[in-house]
């Protein structure tokens, strides 16, 4: 499917964390059915799916130390499974999965991507993750509870002004105030990709007519790939650039550089 730039690149800037849901209050049919056939057409990569859940058990999350906190009372939640051969495997979940966390909050649902706070082995059986294949990540799926605790607070509030790194601290290569308009679009968006607790871990060297993403941070990584956060980032990138009318194409690189995203 192509990517709905339009709506994707609006709900970048509403797209929050959210830990605690309304378990009494349905998703709506028509709502699943809109998600659901964008987990099954949406595949730009291969050895990727998203496998929505309907049902899932209530102790499907836990709380593991160092986490956000607990998630509670999602009607329904998303796997990300992916194909553990793939040496791109990382680039393509962070990618898949943020553009159907996107069209969920195009929709207007809430979700939260989760990378360890969840119960791998219930999850992979619920989902049927085959033997070359790994749950990659999870994301609860409702509407979020207005009225939240404390700590929820705390971690959806800093979506205000997202506590994001300038972009002048971000880029290298052409300076950031001369480079085209495109360009700065969507370094823009891609400053406001999720990333695990929040560490940024991106950099982005620009041209007139690319973008490179780069790993910048060398710090803990959680047992979450940094690979995984950049990929959610290039989906930002490219939202934004066909959003300002620039169609371009991905080239995976090999570390500490990602990917090169150039005008077509």
């Amino acid at each position: 499917m192509d990517i709905p730039f339009a709506g994707w690149y609006e709900a970048i800037a509403k797209r929050r964390s959210y830990r605690t849901y309304d378990k009494s209050r349905i998703i709506e049919p028509h709502i699943i059915e809109a998600l659901g056939s964008v987990c099954r057409e949406f595949k730009p990569f291969p050895g990727v799916r998203a496998t929505l859940i309907t049902e899932p058990p209530e102790d499907i999350f836990k709380f593991v130390a160092g986490s956000y906190g607990i998630i509670s009372g999602a009607p329904a939640f998303i796997a990300f499974i992916c194909d553990k051969t793939n040496p791109n495997v990382n680039e393509y979940a962070g990618y898949i999965g943020e553009g159907v966390i996107l069209e969920a909050t195009a929709l207007g649902l809430n979700t939260c991507w989760v990378a360890a706070a969840f119960s791998a082995g219930k999850a992979a059986n619920i989902v049927e993750v085959k033997e070359n294949e790994r749950l990659m990540a999870v994301t609860p799926l409702g509407y979020a509870m207005q009225n939240t605790s404390a700590k929820d607070r705390v971690m959806t509030g800093f979506g205000r002004t997202h506590k994001r790194l300038p972009a002048e601290q971000l880029v290298t290569g052409l300076s950031y105030e001369k480079s085209p308009e495109w360009v700065k679009n969507a370094i823009e968006a891609a400053r406001l990709a999720p990333s695990a607790v929040n560490r940024q871990p991106w950099g982005f060297d620009i041209e007139e007519d690319a973008i490179t993403v780069y790993i910048r941070s060398g710090g803990t990584d959680f047992n979450i790939s940094y690979r995984l956060d950049c990929g959610i980032t290039m989906l930002h990138i490219e939202v934004a650039a066909l959003n300002a009318g620039i169609r371009g194409e991905w080239e995976f690189l090999q570390s500490p550089q990602v990917a090169r995203f150039r005008v077509a």
